[in-house]
């Protein structure tokens, strides 16, 4: 069954949102610098919107698929490997930060603790940053990690977005059921964004609706 991602979410896009979600996406996305400590933070007005998740979520996937590039962000099978946070310009219109994957308990106690202290300084002092985009597998739902980021999230009063990865590989009934799951998790939460976005990097699903969520983001 094919899947349909606007019809899972709260969130409703017209063809003209569609549109510019399209045309924010054809501008040259570059990178601008991987940052290993906040004082390399890049000081900029822009726009910003982080992507974080699980290690081996999918979020160097899903990046490389919103932006049209097969290398952008560099994926691996071996989770933990991104250990800082890339920052890459969409068309001098939006910051798209890639955080390092978290929940990784092969990492050392001291990896750890480096990127949970660099990413947890990043979204609780960085001023442009309007909503982080919290990658969950849509074939296991929010885990424990996932809840630590989102109290963190919602005590530092960052609005975050539920984006799933991988949706091409759950059952549509399944899917259906992990959706609504989540809803009902998320409606305790004060910081969270209602509309959940299910996608695949693999088939493109959910690719033209999630963009055209950035998309209202840059322009606002």
């Amino acid at each position: 069954m094919p899947l349909h991602p606007g019809e899972a979410t709260a969130d409703s896009f017209d063809d003209k949102a569609i549109e510019k979600g399209r045309h924010l996406f054809t501008q040259a996305c570059t990178f601008m610098r991987g940052v290993a400590s906040p004082g390399q933070f890049p000081e900029t007005d822009t726009t910003e919107t982080a992507f974080a998740g699980r290690s081996n979520v999918g979020k160097s996937s899903l990046i490389n698929a919103l932006t049209g590039h097969r290398a952008l962000a560099r994926t691996s099978n071996t989770p933990g490997r991104t250990r800082q946070i890339n920052f890459f310009d969409l068309g001098g219109a939006l910051i798209l930060a890639d955080l390092p994957g978290y929940g990784y308990a092969r990492a050392s106690k001291v990896d750890i603790a480096a990127w949970t202290e660099l990413v947890r300084i990043y979204l609780r002092g960085r001023p442009t940053l309007r909503r982080a985009m919290l990658l969950i597998d849509a074939r296991h739902g929010i885990k424990d990690p996932d809840r630590e980021v989102m109290a963190m999230l919602d005590e530092a009063a960052v609005s975050y977005q539920i984006v799933l990865t991988k949706a091409d590989k759950e059952k549509a009934g399944a899917l259906a059921a992990r959706l609504e799951a989540l809803h009902e998790e998320l409606a305790g939460r004060p910081a969270a964004y209602p509309g959940i976005l299910p996608t695949s990097a693999r088939t493109g699903a959910g690719i033209p609706e999630l963009r055209a969520s950035l998309a209202a983001l840059a322009a606002a």
